[in-house]
């Protein structure tokens, strides 16, 4: 880790809150999404202090504020960060930390802590759990606790460092409320740059060869690709390699061109490809369900040396930043490369998978297509454990990076429109629409509140069965229809939305849904747009495909 210039040198007394508030500033961090409580007071005075530098979002569960905070950095790559109380907050918040960890976001917990005096000997302070420390470490990629305010800079400095290096990740850093309120002279500490891995000069050589030689390529790109949007869409055009991607890598290549496919075509790409360029990715789907053989070349680029060799042994592995790979591989390219264009082929086989999505599932993709118009090009899109959600994981054209939210493989109902919240307080100025179940959002509905409080205007869908649809489709398809405890009894959601003083509407006929979404895109207020719908065909023919080669 290198260290760049602070600019205060002399100690300054402080409390420890105000200590991690300056750090917060240091690092840029101009939102913290956070719920008070006693624990965090002394944290929560220092922020009053600083409230012309830092906007506090509170939410009204911290589960909301944590997937607030994976919201705003999922769609812009950059740290955020939350606070809560010690305990039951912070478990509270525990599956959007999941989330984070799963989908690689850098998002940053503070945390508060029962009173240094009682750590560890199990009193029954309010909010204590049995090290809450070692249950962060658990879910997070670094997690530690600041024992003094004068440790605060150098390990909340740590905690930014770590989060953004190699693979982001979430990062944990707790405070005991004692030493919170605790004021001595602090030190300033270094803003440290994140680090990752070198490129290897003789892994690019070894890709370059396959590369040039190979005829039918393909490139498979996740979430680690999302910073290398350039340089993965110039190397699709060098190569004439169509580019897949299925939820965290949608929108790394322009889906308006020919070169970006979706998961059926990908499916059919695979079957016949002589080479596979996976990046960022952790290929999980394609290895599993698709099958490998030996006449199918891996390349595989990652930012974490753990991953590239998780589910086989690649032909190349280059273990670096994806933009810094894939820069160095199109500089070491001949020039000129003898390729046929591939374009009219891929253009055909783009247009036979929508239509064969159009035949699997078609109601779903009307909607979708309704709510793709509707949306503006750079217009963020989250999606939800949903049946529209799944279907949208096969196609929902994504013109830019970031622009497509999801779980990811962590899957976390009722993630999305917290998160929805946290995308547009990061993203004031673009529109952003997330879509939910009834079941789905009823996990944080409540945040509306929040959502007219602060003025974030989502627009907001509600999709309304009456029931846990996937659960309940499973119960009947594979349980002789033993249904129980999938059925849901549901509030009037417009009018519940317009009760917290949003804009509640309902829409009776789908079709006039994208009509809908136009024309409240510039609303004042949040929007919550309740659908009823009755049962939609499986989205899950599309997305987990048989095998086409090898075992």
């Amino acid at each position: 880790m290198n260290a760049e210039a602070k600019v205060t040198e002399a100690a300054a007394t402080m409390t420890g809150g105000a200590a991690l508030v300056n750090g917060l500033i240091d690092h840029g961090i101009g939102t913290l999404f956070a719920l008070p409580g006693v624990q965090i007071d002394p944290l929560f005075a220092a922020l009053y202090d600083r409230s012309d530098e830092i906007r506090v979002v509170t939410s009204r569960h911290e589960q909301g504020a944590a997937y607030m905070a994976f919201g705003a950095a999922r769609s812009t790559g950059k740290a955020s960060a939350y606070a809560v109380v010690p305990g039951p907050g912070w478990l509270n918040a525990s599956g959007a930390l999941a989330t984070a960890y799963g989908c690689n976001a850098p998002v940053v917990c503070l945390a508060g802590q029962i009173p240094s005096r009682s750590l560890g000997r199990g009193i029954g302070e309010l909010h204590e759990v049995p090290d809450q420390l070692a249950l962060a470490r658990g879910l997070t990629k670094w997690a530690a606790r600041a024992d003094h305010p004068a440790d605060a800079p150098r390990l909340l400095a740590t905690a930014f460092c770590e989060a953004r290096s190699g693979r982001p990740r979430p990062v944990h850093l707790e405070m005991a409320t004692d030493v919170m309120a605790q004021e001595v002279p602090v030190g300033a500490a270094p803003v440290l740059t994140p680090w990752t891995p070198p490129v290897d000069p003789k892994a690019i050589e070894r890709a370059v060869a396959l590369a040039s030689k190979a005829e039918r390529p393909m490139i498979l790109v996740g979430g680690g690709a999302q910073s290398a949007s350039v340089e993965v869409t110039r190397l699709a055009e060098r190569l004439h390699a169509p580019a897949v991607a299925l939820r965290s890598g949608r929108g790394v290549v322009d889906e308006s061109s020919w070169l970006a496919q979706g998961w059926l075509a990908g499916h059919a790409l695979w079957a016949d490809a002589d080479l596979v360029i996976a990046i960022g990715t952790r290929l999980d789907f394609p290895f599993r369900h698709w099958g490998k053989d030996d006449r199918l070349a891996v390349i595989r680029i990652d930012v974490d040396p753990t991953e590239v060799a998780r589910q086989f042994v690649p032909d190349v592995a280059i273990v670096a930043d994806a933009a810094a790979a894939v820069s160095a591989i199109l500089a070491e390219l001949p020039a000129g490369l003898p390729r046929a264009s591939r374009e009219s082929k891929l253009r055909a086989l783009k247009a036979r998978s929508e239509a064969d999505l159009d035949a699997q599932m078609g109601p779903q993709m009307a909607i979708l297509r309704d709510l793709r118009a509707a949306l503006p090009d750079d217009g963020f899109f989250v999606d939800e454990l949903t049946q529209i959600g799944y279907a949208s994981w096969s196609w929902f054209p994504t013109y830019g990076p970031r622009q497509y939210i999801s779980s990811g493989y962590q899957g976390t109902l009722g993630y999305g429109f917290p998160t929805a919240l946290g995308v547009k307080a990061a993203n004031p100025d673009r529109a952003v629409l997330s879509i939910s179940g009834d079941g789905g959002i009823m996990f944080a509905i409540q945040e509306l509140a929040s959502a007219v409080k602060y003025g974030l205007n989502t627009i907001n869908i509600v999709f309304a069965d009456n029931k846990f649809g996937n659960v309940q489709r499973i119960q009947r398809e594979r349980y002789g229809g033993r249904v129980l405890g999938s059925d849901l009894h549901n509030p009037r959601f417009a009018e519940l939305a317009r009760d917290f003083g949003a804009i509640g509407v309902k829409c009776d006929d789908v079709a006039r849904l994208g009509d809908l979404v136009a024309a409240h895109r510039d609303a004042d207020r949040p929007v919550l747009i309740e659908v009823p719908v009755g049962d939609f065909p499986t989205p899950w023919s599309a997305i987990r495909r048989p095998p086409v080669r090898g075992q």
